[in-house]
């Protein structure tokens, strides 16, 4: 019996460090000041990203492009379209749209955002697929599954920012636009939010 505990438990501990090994982050791109990290989701086709990054702007800057929800398609990648649904304090409710290359069809997602804040001074924006929030759009392919974050940490003089998502887009994905998205996706959207971020501006 304690042959075969010790065996069972040796097991469950290599188990454990393969599952471990499979979840590791990789770092698959590293340019213009931004990291981006891909994770492989068990039971999952498609990969989690994680963009990180700084930007020389101030918290409030940050939170009211964050918030101008019709206006982030200018730096949210692939975006077409987006509004915003309900506000109730803390919480959100956005609906997207997103362009896809031929002959793959458009998407559309709605994601229920919850913003805290906490002591230090740091914002996290937990994001939240709700699929059936509306009903299906004609013409558009509704993202199934979303999960994910934003994490704005202030730095000295600078905010990092994290922005991080597992998403099951539905339908039928190439390999090879799944494989490109989850790259471009945080890339692209965090170097659009920081060249934004970083202009000159008169505060209101």
């Amino acid at each position: 019996m304690v042959r075969f505990t010790r065996l069972f438990l040796g097991v469950a501990a290599l188990l454990a460090m393969s599952g471990a090994q499979a979840a590791q982050w990789r770092l698959v791109k590293d340019e213009a000041g931004i990291q981006v990290y891909l994770q492989q989701i068990p039971g999952s086709s498609f990969q989690a990203f994680r963009g990180v990054t700084r930007m020389r702007v101030t918290m409030p800057r940050l939170l009211a492009l964050q918030d101008d929800v019709s206006a982030a398609c200018a730096w949210i990648h692939a975006c077409s379209e987006q509004k915003l649904l309900k506000h109730d304090g803390d919480l959100s409710w956005a609906y997207s749209r997103f362009h896809t290359p031929w002959p793959v069809q458009a998407r559309d997602s709605i994601l229920q955002v919850t913003t805290t804040r906490d002591a230090d001074g740091s914002v996290t924006r937990t994001l939240h697929g709700v699929a059936d929030y509306l009903p299906l759009q004609q013409g558009f392919v509704r993202v199934s599954k979303v999960e994910g974050f934003w994490s704005l940490t202030p730095r000295e003089d600078e905010i990092e920012v994290v922005y991080q998502v597992h998403s099951e887009p539905g339908g039928s994905v190439p390999a090879w636009l799944a494989n490109s998205f989850v790259v471009d996706a945080p890339f692209n959207t965090l170097q659009g939010l920081r060249q934004l971020a970083e202009q000159p501006y008169s505060a209101q």
